[in-house]
């Protein structure tokens, strides 16, 4: 479509460091070059790290679908403190438990249809690169050694806490910080931490030991993108002090060292308070997935603003389920009466109405991706476009029951000429096309499009209704029968009862000509 040429708008996106949004500019012409931080592989994630993959992931596939050739790093830290602790307790190596829930997680990113990154390093693999790092972070003074630790000092690094924008007497020790009284300031961070025993080690020239949290992203980063690079992403939790020392660390190594864009998402929040393992305030990936559609959870996720907290409860996972339900049978009714016409080569012209529907929502959805992923804006996009296919659905089955009776009666051609001026069957057909096209090429871009068949996504999604409800295909089939039987003898109280609890459980009934069916529905209130 000649409307639909014209460049996207030029991407702004919102850098962490300088506090507002920014054209974003590769350095390179037509390539972007993004580190995120991966996860510590000890349990099942949970949908505070969907949160963040799901987010990266929408702009990942953006960038290229803007064209950009993009390499995508996302770490595995694959040797922590918890990993030790959780390995020991359950009497197996460091490496079989990292690599087991290393395999989980992706596992997990499949089904919520997160593009593999380009690469997915693990430190394990790079503490030549990390020691390297260390060696020159100390030759240029900025790090000190005691006692087969290695500690960067923040006293020699004026820029320390740029990012955050903290003070230093707000200093507070991380999560993964213990205080240890030999350091020359409080706020000194491990780059090297000695092996304790009973721990996996690597030799270095200190002894002993295994790499500091923080110190892994800034050596993997380097390896695999340079010391300048586009996009740094994660978690806002992730800005201090993980983010703040990697930065410290890398330009005390490398003077040069910059991130061009750093990018933060919101947290998933359970009853206001952050949703983490270390507060077991969380549910896992699997448990949603569990009861809802994954295609539902990718779809909460996005429904909120990726720089947002999102708040995480049922009724808002039935609303994206509701809505994913909806997208998807209305994909499904218009491809099924499409069908018989896709061959077909026509010359007739999409009606200027649903072609100017089209242009105005590509318009849209690229001005709301242009500014910094409005992904909330663009899900809300889709409900004109869905509500004219279902309402050109519905007048073309009208069209074309009105002419097969006109064929019957033989009409005479005065009668036939009075049609001319209306929509004729191919005007709806064209219509339809470029509707459905339309959805379906910008769900593709948001990585909505379910890996199935339509078909089989919309038996999911019931069955993950069927699930939430406790009951079974044949159970409702029971409640639906019941009720047919209450209508036929007009016991109404007793059909609507039905109906209505039924309802409350998240499945709405239809009474079509040829009896009545279900699909799952967001559960009525009392």
């Amino acid at each position: 479509m000649a409307e639909n040429a014209k460049p996207p708008p030029q991407l702004e996106l919102f850098n962490s460091m300088t506090k507002k949004k920014e054209l974003f500019e590769p350095r390179v012409e037509g390539k972007v070059n993004m580190y995120v931080c991966g996860v510590t592989p000890y349990d099942f994630s949970h949908i505070g790290h969907a949160r963040a993959y799901v987010a990266f992931d929408v702009l990942y596939r953006y960038l290229k679908f803007l064209g950009y050739e993009v390499e995508y790093v996302r770490n595995f830290t694959d040797i922590d403190d918890k990993i030790i602790k959780r390995a020991n307790e359950a009497g197996e190596t460091v490496t079989s438990l990292s690599s087991r829930f290393i395999n989980e997680f992706l596992l997990d990113m499949a089904e919520l249809q997160c593009l593999p990154p380009t690469c997915e390093p693990r430190v394990t693999d790079h503490i030549e690169h990390i020691i390297e790092l260390i060696t020159k972070i100390m030759e240029n003074g900025k790090a000190y050694a005691m006692e087969g630790d290695v500690y960067f000092s923040v006293d020699s690094f004026p820029e320390y806490l740029s990012l955050s924008g903290r003070k230093l007497d707000h200093n507070l020790a991380g999560s993964r910080v213990a205080v240890d009284t030999r350091k020359r300031n409080p706020a000194d961070f491990a780059l090297w931490k000695a092996a304790k025993e009973g721990e996996p080690y690597w030799e270095s020239p200190w002894g002993h030991g295994r790499p500091g949290w923080h110190i892994e992203c800034s050596a993997m980063s380097a390896h695999y993108l340079g010391h300048v690079f586009d996009i740094h992403g994660g978690g806002k939790d992730l800005i201090f002090p993980h983010h703040e020392n990697e930065l410290a660390q890398s330009r005390a190594a490398y003077p040069e060292s910059e991130v061009k864009c750093w990018m933060h998402n919101g947290f998933v929040n359970k009853d206001d308070q952050k949703m983490s393992k270390s507060d077991k305030n969380f549910f896992t990936i699997r448990d949603i997935i569990d009861l809802y559609h994954p295609m539902a959870l990718r779809f909460f996720l996005m429904r909120t603003h990726y720089r947002s907290d999102v708040n995480h409860s049922d009724k808002a996972l039935e609303i994206a389920s509701d809505r994913v339900y909806y997208i998807y049978q209305t994909l499904y009714d218009c491809g099924e009466v499409l069908s018989p016409y896709r061959e077909e080569n026509t010359s007739v012209l999409v009606p200027a109405e649903e072609q100017d529907m089209v242009n105005k929502h590509h318009s849209e959805f690229l001005d709301s991706m242009a500014d910094d992923l409005r992904t909330t804006d663009v899900l809300d996009g889709f409900t004109d476009l869905l509500k004219a296919i279902n309402s050109n659905l519905n007048d073309f089955k009208k069209l074309q029951q009105k002419l097969e009776q006109q064929k019957k009666k033989q009409q005479r051609p005065k009668q036939q000429k009075q049609q001319q001026a209306q929509k004729q069957p191919e005007d709806y057909i064209q219509a339809m096309f470029a509707l459905e096209t339309e959805i379906k090429t910008k769900i593709t871009i948001l990585g909505l499009m379910p890996s199935s068949s339509l078909a089989e996504a919309l038996k999911q999604l019931k069955d993950k209704a069927l699930k939430r409800a406790g009951l079974t295909e044949e159970l409702l089939q029971e409640q639906i029968e019941q009720r047919a039987v209450a209508r036929k003898n007009k016991q109404f109280e007793v059909s609507d009862q039905i109906r209505k609890q039924l309802g409350r459980q998240g499945i709405a009934l239809m009474d079509e000509p040829t009896g009545t069916v279900w699909r799952p529905c967001e559960p009525e209130t009392e």
